[in-house]
């Protein structure tokens, strides 16, 4: 299994894991001693807080070891008339008569709410190549799938705007 990240992607997780290891480590251990030092643990609302925080700061630790570790760089190697990866892509929804942005994004970076789709999604996968223009069928699941129409693309480029996800 590996992860197809840009070299942005890389970048920002390994300064998101140095911060973590240096800055952050640190503070959550020291925030650990002086719970602790506050007596009774079973009743230490503080103790358990930040003993929980620090859990979380290595799980998320262990996460971005692993996926710099397992990752494939990629890169955009789309036409300037095609969609690719950053790219803000208009699309008119045919079933609903309404158009959507969407921003194509690798997965650690996705965010639905906020345009940010990933290029491993659906509809991700689907627009990556496509034209202006160009209509296209989204297959959801084996059930379920729609058409749509790419309206027009606006070339984008990874400069590290979007923010990697906090999960």
């Amino acid at each position: 299994m590996h992860n197809e990240l840009t070299r942005v992607d890389i970048q920002k997780m390994q300064e998101e894991l140095d911060y973590r290891r240096v800055t952050l480590r640190p503070q959550l251990l020291e925030e650990v001693k002086v719970a602790r030092s506050f007596g009774d643990l079973s009743e230490n609302f503080e103790y358990k807080a930040a003993k929980q925080e620090k859990n979380n700061n290595e799980k998320r630790i262990r996460f971005l070891e692993n996926m710099i570790k397992t990752a494939v760089v990629i890169q955009d190697d789309s036409r300037e008339d095609t969609v690719g990866l950053y790219d803000k892509v208009t699309v008119y929804l045919e079933e609903d008569d309404e158009e959507e942005v969407w921003q194509v994004v690798t997965t650690v970076r996705q965010d639905v709410l906020h345009g940010l789709i990933s290029k491993e999604a659906p509809m991700g996968r689907a627009l990556l190549g496509r034209r202006a223009g160009e209509r296209f069928w989204v297959q959801v699941n084996k059930d379920y799938g729609y058409y749509a129409q790419v309206r027009a693309i606006e070339k984008g480029t990874d400069d590290g705007s979007v923010a990697l996800n906090r999960f």
